[in-house]
Formats: C-alpha cells, sequence, structure tokens
C-alpha cells in the first residue's frame, strides 16, 4: 500500500481539529502527524503520532538552530517514510501547528520523496475578517516558530488560505453572507468542502503539484482574483501599462495599504524599470519586495532558463513597447472604495511629460523605496 499524504493547516485551530477528524473518520487506516512547536521554549518540539482511537506514539524532536520549524522539517520527513515503510497506513494526515505555512511544509515532504495528493487550509468563515486585519506579530500571541519569525498574524493566515487549492470551511452559525462572499473572492479558484457534510476525503486524495502552486502564488505569474462585488465585498483589479513615480507611490502607501483588507500583485516603479517588485499587504502592513527582473528586460537567451508558466504569463500581459512590465495589483475588502482607490492609484503614475521623458530620465527620480527593498 502506498502512503498518500495530505497536509492540513489554519490559524484556525478548531476548524483545523474539526478537518482533521474528518478525514480521520472517513479514511479507514488515516493517521495524523502533529508537532506542537508551542513546547519549544522549552528546547524541544512534541510529536504525537494517533488514528482514530487515539494516540499511537509521542516523542521529541531537538530544536535545530534554534527555530522549531526547522525541527519540524527535518522530523516529518523520517516519520512520514517509517509509516510508509511499515505498510497499513493508507493517508498520513500532517496537521501543522497554527502558525507553520503549507507551502513549505509540501515542498519538504515532495523533495522526501513522498507523495503529496492533497493540501487543505482549514477555515471559520466568522473569524476571516478578524484575522485578515490584525496585524500582530506571531510572537506577540506565543505564535511565532523561530525566535527570529517577524511575521504577522495577517499576512501568515493570508498565504495559509491562498496556497491551499482546497479549503476546509466550518458550517458556522456566526458567519453571514459578507463573510461566505469574502472568502469567495479571496481564492476564488479553492475548491470549498464544508465541515462536516462536505467530501474532505476525497479532496485530501484528488491529488496535488507543488510546482504549480508555488507558481500561483509568485508574484511574476500569480493566479490572482478577478473583479468582484457582491454582499458588500468588492475586489478591484487595477491593471496599467505606466510606471509608477516612486516619490508620489511612497507618499499613497498607508493610504494604499489601508484602503483594503488584503492586496496584492506586482508593480513597476519607474525608478526601477527593470525590477518585477511584488506587493503584498494584509493587517495595515504592506511588505514589498524585488521578485528579480521583468521578462523583458532580459536577453532572448535567457527565456529558455525561465519556467514556461511564467512565459505564458508575461504573453498575456504583453506590450509592443516595453513587454510585460505594468502594474497588476488586486485589493478585496468589505466596504471597499473602489473610485476612491482607483483615483488615488492614478495620481501616482507618471504624468504624461514623465513619461515622454524616457527611461533615462525615470532612473534619475529619487529612490524613495530604497529603505524598503533594503538596496
Amino acid at each position: 500500500m502506498s502512503l498518500s499524504v495530505v497536509i492540513v493547516g489554519g490559524l484556525h485551530a478548531d476548524a483545523r481539529k474539526a478537518a482533521v477528524a474528518r478525514l480521520l473518520a472517513d479514511v479507514p487506516g488515516s493517521v495524523v502527524l502533529h508537532h506542537d512547536l508551542a513546547t519549544a521554549a522549552a528546547g524541544t518540539v512534541v510529536r504525537t503520532i494517533r488514528d482514530a482511537t487515539g494516540v499511537v506514539s509521542a516523542g521529541e524532536a531537538p530544536l535545530v538552530n534554534d527555530c522549531a520549524c526547522c525541527a519540524l522539517r527535518e522530523d516529518l520527513v523520517p516519520e512520514l517514510r517509517r509509516l510508509a515503510e511499515a505498510g497499513g497506513t493508507r493517508l498520513a494526515v500532517v496537521e501543522l501547528w497554527d502558525s507553520v505555512e503549507p507551502k513549505a511544509m509540501a515542498e519538504v515532504v515532495v523533495s522526501g520523496g513522498l507523495t503529496v495528493t492533497g493540501v487543505i487550509t482549514a477555515v471559520d468563515p466568522a473569524l476571516l475578517l478578524p484575522y485578515l486585519a490584525n496585524g500582530d506579530d506571531l510572537a506577540d500571541g506565543g505564535l511565532a516558530a523561530a525566535a527570529t519569525d517577524q511575521r504577522t498574524v495577517a499576512d501568515t493566515f493570508a498565504r495559509q488560505l491562498e496556497y491551499a487549492p482546497v479549503l476546509a470551511v466550518t458550517d458556522s452559525a456566526q458567519a453571514d453572507d459578507e463573510d461566505r462572499e469574502l472568502l469567495g473572492q479571496l481564492h476564488p479558484t479553492a475548491r470549498q468542502v464544508v465541515i462536516p457534510h462536505g467530501d474532505l476525503a476525497g479532496a485530501a486524495l484528488a491529488g496535488f503539484d507543488v510546482e504549480a502552486a508555488a507558481a500561483a502564488q509568485h508574484p511574476a505569474c500569480a493566479l490572482l482574483p478577478a473583479e468582484a462585488d457582491a454582499h458588500g465585498v468588492a475586489t478591484l483589479v487595477w491593471h496599467r501599462d505606466r510606471p509608477f513615480h516612486p516619490e508620489r507611490l511612497y507618499a499613497a502607501l498607508e493610504d494604499l495599504t489601508c484602503a483594503a483588507a488584503r492586496s496584492r500583485g506586482r508593480f513597476w516603479l519607474a525608478d526601477k524599470p527593470d525590477t518585477l517588485l511584488h506587493w503584498d499587504a494584509a493587517g495595515g502592513a504592506l511588505c514589498v519586495e524585488s521578485a528579480g527582473p521583468w521578462l523583458a528586460s532580459l536577453p532572448d537567451a535567457a527565456w529558455d532558463m525561465v519556467p514556461p508558466v511564467r512565459r505564458a504569463s508575461a504573453a498575456l500581459d504583453w506590450h509592443p513597447e516595453h513587454g510585460d512590465c505594468c502594474q497588476h495589483l488586486v485589493f478585496t475588502s468589505p466596504g471597499l472604495d473602489r473610485e476612491g482607490l482607483a483615483h488615488l492609484l492614478e495620481s501616482c503614475l507618471l504624468t504624461d511629460a514623465e513619461y515622454a521623458a524616457g527611461r533615462d530620465a525615470w532612473k534619475r527620480l529619487p529612490p524613495a523605496f530604497d529603505t524598503l527593498l533594503e538596496v
């Protein structure tokens, strides 16, 4: 019997536990592996393996480089291999600790030669907006996975939500139409399985492509939400083929970041015209990072080294003058002021005169983003 692995994660602990319990009940021969990182302060990570009847085994994994998440990585694959070699286990459910992100763990499991057949994030729709709006550091709530962990509740939850192709959604009496609409707009391509009635076992065994999942999150070719407006929730997709003026955009960052519960995408700065920049905002905080060069700035010979999905994504936005360089930002929120937001974004672009001055002039504009980008 070959071993299938499904990863179940999410900061909504009660929803996650309900999803795991459903899988144990519905899939004969399944077990759950869980590494409790809450004990990391004592120097160890506690691992438990349980089936439908209770705990089968428990042990400890020592910290690696003072990092609980590193200990999880080192311990997880050997435990999964042991289960595979012992036989008798059809499905290994890896229940991630609260703030552990599924992307890293899925890639660790696949690189270990094992088969991930599903990645599921468990969500309570009533808690969706409170978590997306929570800009607190994970460390403040005892949720950090390492002493150096500087993530926030909001950005961690957003990545957990958006990576998984399957969402296990609790049938929460506290959730309303706005909550459910927000969930749908944030991740419109996800398969939503309602706990406890939906076929979560089928979703767990449906198959998972780790490379495609990574590509769907990469800023150069991310599968971003589409325009939507329903039940008081709206998504604005803002696409332009003119660069931002660095100083004007920098001055507007606070208003843009706070305009929506979630915003993300790629953008183009005039003083760095060859660099694709990643926009990632949640909880009132913005992360801006370089994601490497635009394809248009690469020599033709380098294109063969670029993944096909990246080339296909660039082709969709290709401009005859400046190729794939563009603004592609998406803002999703209840009560979104689409018109005001679009106007603010437009005001940050180069004017006709600035644009006409050309790239050499653009590069001489004040480098307002160097501090954020740590240039």
